[in-house]
C-alpha cells in the first residue's frame, strides 16, 4: 500500500516553491556498514568540496535557502540547521561522515553530494499517512535524552512531519525521533527528498535517481518506486 504524503497549505504559504521526491523501496535488507556504503560516503564528501570549491555549507544557495525556510517560522538557523547542512558541516571535518548502516549510508551519501535534506522512515512503523505541517504545539514528539525516552512538544507554528501517532521530525527536517527511523531490522523504507529554489526539478531528481541506484548497490533485489515530485 503506497504512504500518502500530505504538505499543509500554511507550509505552502510560508515557504512558496517548497518541492519533494518520495521514494519507496521494499524488500530491503540492511545491515552494518561496508565497504560499499562507505565508499559512497567517501565519494560524497569529495563531491562536496568540489561543489564548496573552499565555501562553508552555508554559502551554497540551496542551504541559504533553506536557512531563510528556518527562520520563517522562528528557528535559528545557526544553532538547528537543516539535515543537509548539519551532515556537510561534519563531512568536512576532520572526524568525517559517521558510518550508520548500510541504508542510512546511502542517503547520507545523496543528502551530502547534492547539499539536500533527504530522511529516512521505516514504512512498517508509519502509522497511517504522513503530513507536513506547523504545528499547534500540542503534538507529541517521542525521543531520547540521557539514554531516557522522553516526550517533547514542538513549539507553535513550528514545521514538523507528522503521522498518526505524533510527530516523526521536528523543525521540517532537523532532528528525526526514533520512532520510525531505519535500523538493521528495516525491510521498506520511504526516503524523503526535499528541495527549496533555487535547486531545479531535474536537480532534484537526479539526486532521486542517485539514491535509487545507491540504494540497489548496498541491497540488491530491492523493489523501488521513486515518486513524482510534488
Amino acid at each position: 500500500m503506497t504512504l500518502t504524503l500530505t504538505v499543509s497549505d500554511e507550509v505552502h504559504a510560508l515557504v512558496p516553491g517548497f518541492t519533494h521526491l518520495a521514494i519507496e523501496a521494499r524488500d530491503l535488507v540492511n545491515g552494518p556498514s561496508d565497504a560499499t556504503s562507505s565508499a559512497l560516503l567517501d565519494d560524497a564528501v569529495r563531491r562536496l568540496a568540489d561543489r564548496l570549491g573552499g565555501r562553508t555549507p552555508d554559502q551554497d544557495p540551496h542551504v541559504a535557502a533553506w536557512r531563510a525556510a528556518y527562520s520563517a517560522f522562528g528557528a535559528k538557523p545557526s544553532r538547528t540547521r537543516n539535515s543537509a547542512e548539519a551532515l556537510a558541516r561534519r563531512a568536512l571535518t576532520e572526524a568525517g561522515l559517521p558510518r550508520v548502516n548500510r541504508l542510512v549510508d546511502a542517503y547520507n551519501a545523496v543528502s551530502v553530494a547534492h547539499l539536500i535534506p533527504v530522511g529516512g522512515e521505516d514504512l512498517g512503523r508509519i502509522q497511517g499517512g504522513m503530513r507536513l505541517v506547523r504545528a499547534t504545539g500540542e503534538e507529541p514528539f517521542v525521543t531520547v535524552v540521557g539514554g531516557e525516552e522522553t516526550v517533547e512538544r514542538p513549539e507553535p507554528g513550528e514545521v514538523v512531519w507528522c503521522d498518526g501517532a505524533g510527530v516523526t521530525c521536528r523543525r521540517w527536517n532537523w532532528r528525526q525521533g526514533p520512532r520510525t527511523r531505519i535500523d538493521e531490522d528495516t525491510t521498506d523504507a520511504l526516503f524523503l527528498l526535499e528541495s527549496l529554489a533555487p535547486m531545479t526539478r531535474d536537480e532534484l531528481l537526479a539526486a532521486g535517481a542517485e539514491l535509487a541506484d545507491s540504494l540497489r548497490k548496498v541491497s540488491p533485489g530491492a523493489r523501488i518506486t521513486v515518486r513524482d515530485p510534488a
